[in-house]
Formats: C-alpha cells, sequence, structure tokens
C-alpha cells in the first residue's frame, strides 16, 4: 500500500544513508520562466540519483521481513546501482542482469559495489524477462524499479525534503518514465497539500505514459528512441499509471532538441551535470509549457546526473544547434584558387568562428569545376545566424543548412 504513513516509514528507512540533496533557488531559471524555480539535485544523491531511494526501502523492508536470501534486479543504469549499493549495506547478494550493450562503465559502476552482473539481451525488456525467470529459480526476491509499492515510497521521500525546505511550493514538477518516482510524490504531496500541482513530464521519443495517461489506459508502444534513457520505458504500468491518474494534474512532452538544450543550460548556467531524464523538467519551463499564474513558486525534480560521457558531446552539440550557437553548412562553390578563400574571408567578416572544415572536388553530386564545403560555425544566437545566411546568398553562394 502505498500512501503517507509508508513513505514517511521510508524517510526513517533512509535516515544517515541517503544524502538530503540541496533544495536551491534557481536565479537563471526563474528568470526565463517568470516563475520562482527552485532545484532538487537529486543529480548529487550517492549513487548519482534519486533510484536509491526507493532500492533502500525496499531491500530493508525485505530484510526486516527476515528475507536475506538475496535480490535480483534488471537494468542498465540508476537502479541497477541503487539495487547493488544497497544489497551491499545490508550484506545480502545482489544480481544485476544488464543488456548485452550496456556499456562497460556502467557494468563496473555496479561491480564495485559487490554485485554480480548477468550480460543478456539486445535491450532492457529481454534483460527483463531473463532477471524474472532467474529470481524465480534462484528463489530470490525481484527489485522492480517502479512497480513496488515500497519503491514508491522510497521514491515519495523526494517530495517530503522538498516541502520541509519551501513549505509554500505551487507547483512540483517530475520527470515521468515507468512512474515510480511521481507515483510516489504525487501521494506525498496531495495527501499534505492538495492545491500543490504535480506536473510530470515525459519524452516524445518515449510517450506511453502520456498515451496512457490521457486516455486513462495502460498503453505501449512499439520502440523508444530518445536520449533521456532513464525515462526510455515502451510500457506503461497499470500499476503506477493509477497512482498517476489520481495525483497528477498534467503531464507534458518535450522533444529531443529541447531536452538537449535544457542539458546544455544546467551545466552552463546551473553548474549541474544532470542527464537526459533528469533535465526534461527543466526543458518544459524553458519551453513555457507548465501554464502556470506568473510569479508561482515551482520545485523541478532533477532526478539523475550519471550521464554517460560517450553520449554527453553529441548532446552537447543538439543543444549548441539548438540554441543557435552552432551552425552547420554545406557550401557549393567555383573550385579555383580563391575561391575558399574568399568564403573564409565573408565568415570572418560577420565574426563566424570556423571549428571545423571540409573540401570536397570528387562528389558524383558535384558539377565539373565545383567543390563543396561543408563547415561548423560557433555563432552568438539567432541575428547572427541571419547576418552569416545574408552575406553568403549576397555574395552568391548556394549552401544548404545541416541538422
Amino acid at each position: 500500500m502505498l500512501d503517507l504513513k509508508a513513505i514517511e516509514k521510508a524517510k526513517d528507512r533512509l535516515k544517515g544513508v541517503a544524502h538530503r540533496t540541496p533544495f536551491a533557488y534557481a536565479p537563471n531559471l526563474s528568470k526565463i520562466s517568470g516563475y520562482e524555480v527552485y532545484l532538487k539535485k537529486e543529480n548529487l544523491q550517492l549513487t548519482g540519483a534519486f533510484k536509491l531511494r526507493g532500492a533502500f526501502n525496499k531491500i530493508a523492508s525485505l530484510v526486516e521481513e527476515g528475507k536475506r536470501g538475496g535480490v535480483v534486479a534488471a537494468s542498465a543504469g540508476n537502479h541497477a546501482q541503487g539495487v547493488a549499493f544497497s544489497a551491499k549495506y545490508f550484506k545480502i547478494n545482489a544480481t544485476i542482469v544488464m543488456p548485452d550493450s550496456t556499456p562497460l562503465t556502467k557494468v563496473q559502476g555496479v561491480r564495485e559495489f559487490g554485485a554480480e552482473v548477468i550480460l543478456h539481451g539486445a535491450n532492457y525488456d529481454e534483460a527483463y524477462s531473463y532477471a524474472i525467470d532467474y529470481a524465480k529459480e534462484h528463489k530470490k526476491d525481484f527489485v522492480h524499479p517502479f512497480t513496488d509499492s515500497a519503491v514508491m515510497a522510497g521514491q515519495g521521500t523526494v517530495a517530503l525534503e522538498m516541502l520541509e525546505d519551501v513549505k509554500d511550493l505551487d507547483a512540483i514538477v517530475v520527470p515521468v518514465g515507468g512512474g515510480g518516482l511521481i507515483s510516489g510524490i504525487g501521494v506525498a504531496i496531495k495527501s499534505l497539500n492538495p492545491n500543490i500541482k504535480v506536473i510530470g513530464v515525459a519524452s516524445l521519443g518515449a510517450t506511453a505514459m502520456k498515451e496512457s495517461y490521457d486516455t486513462k489506459e495502460a498503453k505501449s508502444t512499439k520502440s523508444v528512441r530518445t536520449i533521456a534513457d532513464g525515462i526510455a520505458v515502451r510500457d506503461a504500468s497499470p500499476i503506477t499509471l493509477e497512482y498517476i491518474l489520481k495525483t497528477v494534474d498534467n503531464l507534458e512532452l518535450v522533444s529531443e532538441d529541447e531536452i538537449a538544450e535544457a542539458i546544455l543550460f544546467l551545466l552552463e548556467k546551473q553548474k549541474l551535470l544532470v542527464e537526459g531524464a533528469g533535465s526534461v523538467g527543466v526543458a518544459s519551463l524553458m519551453q513555457g509549457r507548465l501554464n502556470l499564474p506568473k510569479g508561482a513558486k515551482v520545485g523541478v525534480v532533477l532526478s539523475g546526473g550519471n550521464i554517460d560521457v560517450t553520449m554527453l558531446s553529441l548532446i552537447i552539440e543538439k543543444g549548441l544547434v539548438k540554441s543557435s550557437r552552432k551552425m552547420k553548412l554545406s557550401v557549393v562553390m567555383v573550385d579555383k584558387p580563391g575561391s575558399l578563400m574568399h568564403f573564409t574571408e565573408l565568415l570572418t567578416k560577420v565574426g563566424a568562428n570556423i571549428v571545423q572544415i571540409g573540401y570536397d572536388r570528387t562528389s558524383i553530386d558535384l558539377e565539373f569545376g565545383d567543390a563543396v564545403v561543408s563547415v561548423d560555425l560557433e555563432t552568438k544566437g539567432v541575428a547572427h545566424q541571419d547576418e552569416v545566411r545574408e552575406i553568403l546568398t549576397k555574395n552568391g553562394f548556394e549552401f544548404k543548412e545541416l541538422r
């Protein structure tokens, strides 16, 4: 049973284990959005994400019941580390099933907590199916990442801390994937102050919960594709959907480019490294999607900071393009001495910095005597990019903008 009492009990269990993460005023975001914005920095949590709270509360409850035979989980990310840490804390065995494609750094991160890792399946769903069978066969307890009342209660402790720090919030914005975090937060908030709005934000690349929320029926999608891998859930859970329908006032979607822009904003303006899933609430704020009264006091949950460094450069690139600070052009010019120099002089004239350039005279798509130049430019916003377009057009250059 998920209720306020269960969430308060989870808070007691987590005392001295989970960090009480900062819930701090964000002046830059407040100025941009027109709200009074506070950020709950679960990216600074032990193991780097809120998932520790739910995993620890679940395993603590199992231990209290005398169940010390070991736990099993399926995860390629934050839940895996939360379960592994918690099992080590209680000195019980943990087995984590991860997809074959899981990056080595994530596998090593779980093993460092002493858990056994089994690589199985091409994706999370195959790993999950195997983990369920493995737990049954070896008579171990399976720790689900979200459809478990003890897990959801642990996640709900985030809301208790937020309200203790800022009592008069008007709204809380929460990332949504499987729905465990927002279910716990929603129950806590509506129990303590039903007037506070609970707003969920999901990715356009993983819309199962949004479709389920709109139709009031658990839906599945054929596939998911998003840089917010922490909320990349294909199948909506009827269990979490039930809590979401009771406690969530609205559920919004943000695009990949908007998520990338939010990651970059948090890195530059807030000095916070936040993963894609943790950035969706900020993305919705920056895009003006919340429809709250001007000056409303809004708490935003940054759910995690475990971003894969191999993806970080790609995400930053997307953010730079989205915020008009990078421009990619394919330019056709006459292949003769001085053409390239003339082109670069024009860019110098408008103050556009070339960070990468390529020159191709052999493409079969080109007319004889032509060349194509691919160039990446650092720019200073929309107006500056208009200057680049204008000067190239005036000087007869044919070009395409690449994304």
